[in-house]
């Protein structure tokens, strides 16, 4: 992890007959990263397009089939990543110790004519259970609307509006003298609109008379000799009252409508969506107006039905819906288990259908980033891979295309190029998640030193720094461990929350984060805010003094380990640890610093760049070491004096680092002996040190610059020109000398190859690659194209380094205050905590009594909660992100370039992967 793996260039040429099987076999490594040959051809015009139509048509087939299947509620297995499909018509043992891990093109077509036979079946059954589930539908509303419209027209019931009681709502219906008209009218509103008008009302008389209700023809009511139409249906409960003012307005008034709200919901005929609703019934004079009515209820998906007055023909017609809709129910019963059946056989395969049809367009997907050669009837294609699995590759691509036994073969060719190749860290998953924290901050350039493995140990060092405090340390361990021992199960667990997911793919962060905590809180002595007398104490406190009197105790020796518990509660215990945790800091952040910037000498020799070794690192060094180096020296001697036995005040160290600098020699609080004379040194290495850094590089560079020139070449950023892309250095094929002492040569000799520093212009090391290792080797002489040496440019680029150098080297030290600032709040918070809830209890427990007991139980809970929340959670996370910032800002400013692109290789399991989290994050939402 801490190095990254170097890469080589490859050139492709495979045969066409070959060309699926091999990228198939590249696919199951998962080691070359391939690049775009076709960057100007759109990319519905590439020679493959017609292959990834096909196969996302079976996508499609794939995804109604299992939204088919979901529908149904049929439980889908799940399959492993494992290559292999069974076919529905060919014997699945036949492929179960096959080498080859992907269909030949033979089963691909039975498997592509199965899924077009199972699609078009399935969905003439669903279509066919569709069908049947909405007429279920419509015959169940009709049913419902005749049963109970049956109650106004039954010659049993009369609408009883004086008591209240009707199942209909209590209306009044009017009658005006000069014109045969109902309406609606409320019993209060319309009392004074009515008072000339003989109202009529509909009595309750004898159950058995119904005299004023005689049932006439389909459709239409006699109410005292006036012949009214009637419409009924179903519509949702939320929307008759928009029904009824639509109506009432449209019709002015000239109907009388009712309704009865259903007490379950059921099920919409369109939508199949659960809803209240409610069955309705409108009077009113005319089919003119009926027609209106019908518009209004179809525009708010009402749905009507028709209902007959007479109750012989309602009972007729109750009958025949009820014959209907059990012979409806023996039919659907019927389908659904044919419907189910098959679906359970489809269930079971159609996950590894999936992943062959994703496999398979992945593949083709690939083979359009290739070139096709006409006249060589192959493909050419050109990618990157780590310089260890060449001698693989080459294994894997010779099998494939013996297995075809048609006297082809492909041909390998090992291109040296100054293009930059893709940066890749193997990790795993302990690693992994700290490489990530480098990563967020900017992918490393090839063949950059990885600060990811410091990471391990500084990432969660400087947080615990922040963060001391034995107890927090341990839940905050405690916590994470269950995330590690359980990984297994929780990593198999669904519907994850967004917050849990990212705590669990951290663990071994917090895990560390933890561990530290709890050494640092060892140090700073500090348990929940409380001390701990581990070891016998270094003060005395005298036995017998008065009340009132300043007690001052006595230095009898030195504390084992950490912070002496006798400081906790003195009245100058702040003070103290104040002044003790804000030199640590500085401490702590000139060494992260100082071991953050040797890094960048660690590139500069791996890249042989001697201009940036005595230009930028040399006069970097002794700047930042003349000023912050040796306040730290000073730190640690002023620690290291006895002050109160020389009878001497301690010096102020920030009053003698502004001094060194506004009055160079003048010592108004002397340290140690000859401090001026070393002072104004060091304030002199400083500023030689400045425009070392200004002048160094691009004078150089310009000296350089010159002398290329002198020799006849264009600038030093300038390369060799040629009309061919490639020129040949040993032509040797693949086909040949492939036994095994020859793949030993092959990956001894491809170890021995000096890579090229894509981004070191002067830097160009021949090939040793022997001649036997069967590869073709070949120049890249069209690579990227450097940039011509621009003197301003350069000199423009080392003044902003140089004030940025300067100007970080005072902000980034002060910078680190942060840790001091942050673990005196996590501290002093803590201690308000305690005191705010736990000790307010402890008085009443030593009391006794059983209300005491009551007390610290709910205060204890109320403080562990706090404590958890607050100051493990909220104060845990704003600590990690000032540690990242340390991280990024501080310490990887002073060397890490992060201009690099991640390295991506062509992986069936990365493929299979991303379907699998995008599966579970669907189930999810």
């Amino acid at each position: 992890m801490a190095s990254q793996k170097e890469a080589f260039f490859l050139q492709f040429y495979i045969p066409s007959e070959v060309a699926r099987d091999c990228i198939a076999i590249l696919g199951d490594m998962g080691n070359v990263q391939f690049k775009d040959m076709n960057n100007d051809i759109n990319s519905f015009q590439r020679a493959f397009v017609k292959e990834i139509r096909n196969y996302d048509q079976c996508e499609r087939k794939i995804n109604y089939l299992s939204n088919i299947i979901k529908k149904q509620n049929i439980n889908i297995p799940k399959q492993s990543f494992d290559h292999l499909v069974k076919l529905p018509s060919v014997d699945y043992h036949q492929f179960e110790n096959n080498i080859e891990s992907h269909l030949s093109s033979s089963q691909l077509d039975s498997l592509i004519e199965a899924l077009d036979n199972y699609e078009s079946h399935i969905k003439q059954m669903s279509d066919t259970q569709d069908d049947l589930l909405k007429r279920k539908h419509e015959l169940f509303q009709h049913r419902m609307v005749l049963q109970n419209t049956r109650r106004f027209f039954d010659v049993r019931l009369s609408l009883e509006l004086d008591d209240g009681d009707s199942v209909f709502n209590q209306v009044r219906l009017s009658h005006d003298s000069g014109a045969d008209s109902f309406m609606i009218s409320d019993d209060d509103d319309n009392d004074d609109n009515n008072n000339n008008n003989n109202d009529i009302l509909l009595e309750s008389g004898n159950r058995n008379n119904n005299s004023n209700i005689i049932p006439t023809g389909p459709n239409e009511l006699n109410v005292l000799g006036s012949t009214m139409n009637f419409i009924s249906g179903i519509i949702d409960t939320d929307k008759f009252l928009i029904l009824e003012k639509i109506c009432w307005r449209t019709l002015r008034g000239n109907l009388y409508i009712n309704h009865v709200p259903l007490n379950e919901p059921i099920a919409d005929v369109n939508s199949d969506e659960l809803s209240f609703k409610s069955i309705f019934l409108i009077f009113t004079h005319g089919d003119s107006l009926i027609n209106k009515c019908k518009k209004i209820i179809e525009s708010l998906d009402g749905q009507l039905y028709s209902v007959e007055s007479d109750y012989d023909t309602y009972k007729q017609e109750l009958n025949t819906i009820n014959n209907k809709l059990r012979d409806l129910n023996d039919v659907l019963l019927h389908t659904e288990e044919r419907l189910v059946v098959e679906l359970k056989e489809i269930a079971l395969d159609i996950e590894r259908w999936k992943i062959a049809f994703r496999r398979e367009i992945s593949i083709y997907e690939t083979l359009n980033l290739f070139n096709y050669d006409s006249t060589r009837r192959c493909l050419i294609g050109e990618g990157w891979i780590p310089i260890d699995d060449l001698p693989y590759i080459n294994s894997a691509l010779k099998d494939a295309t013996d297995r075809i036994d048609m006297g082809l073969s492909t041909i390998v060719n090992v291109i040296k190029t100054n293009k930059i190749p893709p940066t890749y860290h193997k990790t795993n998953k302990f690693t992994a998640a700290f490489q990530s924290i480098i990563d967020a901050y900017g992918i490393a350039t090839y063949q950059e030193v990885n600060p990811g493995l410091a990471t391990i140990v500084t990432f969660p060092f400087m947080f615990a720094i922040m963060f001391g405090d034995l107890g927090h340390g341990i839940i905050l361990f405690l916590a994470a461990l269950t995330l590690v021992l359980k990984e297994r199960t929780i990593g198999s667990m669904k519907n994850r929350d967004e917050i849990f997911d990212m705590a669990y793919t951290g663990r071994y962060i917090l895990l560390l984060m933890g561990f530290f905590s709890m050494y640092t809180g060892i140090i700073y002595n500090d348990l929940f805010s409380k001390s701990m007398t581990l070891f016998k104490s270094g003060w005395k406190w005298p036995t017998n003094f008065s009340e009132g009197e300043l007690i001052e105790g006595t230095q009898i020796g030195v504390y084992a380990l950490g912070l002496d518990p006798a400081w906790h509660g003195t009245d100058n215990n702040l003070l103290f640890t104040n002044s003790y945790k804000m030199k640590l800091s500085i401490l702590m952040g000139f060494i992260h610093m100082s071991y953050s910037y040797g890094f960048a000498l660690v590139n500069y020799r791996f890249f042989k760049s001697k201009v940036d070794i005595i230009g930028n690192f040399i006069p970097g060094l002794l700047f930042m070491q003349s000023i912050f180096g040796y306040l730290t020296l000073t730190i640690i001697y002023k620690w290291c004096i006895d002050w109160v036995a020389i009878e001497k005040p301690a010096p102020s160290l920030l009053n003698m680092l502004i001094n060194m600098f506004l009055s160079p020699g003048t010592i108004e609080e002397q340290l140690y002996p000859g401090q001026g004379p070393i002072q104004v040194i060091l304030v002199l290495i400083a500023l030689v040190c400045v425009p070392w850094l200004l002048l160094y590089k691009p004078l150089t560079l310009k000296k350089i610059n010159s002398q290329k020139i002198q020799l006849g070449y264009a600038d030093v950023a300038t390369s060799s020109t040629s009309n061919s892309r490639f020129s040949i250095e040993t032509v040797i094929s693949t086909e040949s000398n492939n036994n095994n002492n020859n793949n030993d040569d092959l990956l001894n000799s491809s170890n021995s190859i000096n890579q090229s520093t894509p981004h070191t212009q002067s830097q160009t090391p021949a090939t040793t690659l022997s001649t036997d290792s069967g590869l073709q080797i070949l120049y890249d002489e069209n690579g990227e194209e450097p940039e011509p040496f621009e003197f301003g440019d350069v000199m423009v680029h080392q003044v902003i380094h140089t004030i940025e150098f300067c100007l970080n080297c005072v902000s980034h030290t002060a910078s680190y205050l942060r840790l001091w600032a942050l673990s005196l709040a996590h501290n002093q918070l803590s201690a308000v905590l305690w005191e705010m809830t736990i000790q307010n209890a402890f008085v009443p427990y030593e009391q006794g009594g059983f209300i005491g007991s009551i007390e610290v139980f709910l205060l204890f809970g109320m403080w562990f909660v706090l404590t958890v929340c607050i100051l493990v959670v909220m104060e845990g996370t704003s600590a990690m992100l000032h540690s990242l910032r340390l991280h990024w800002v501080e310490a990887m400013s002073k060397f890490f370039e992060g201009e690099g692109y991640a390295y991506e290789p062509f992986s069936f399991y990365k493929i299979l992967t991303d379907m699998e989290a995008a599966a579970f994050e669907a189930e999810r939402q």
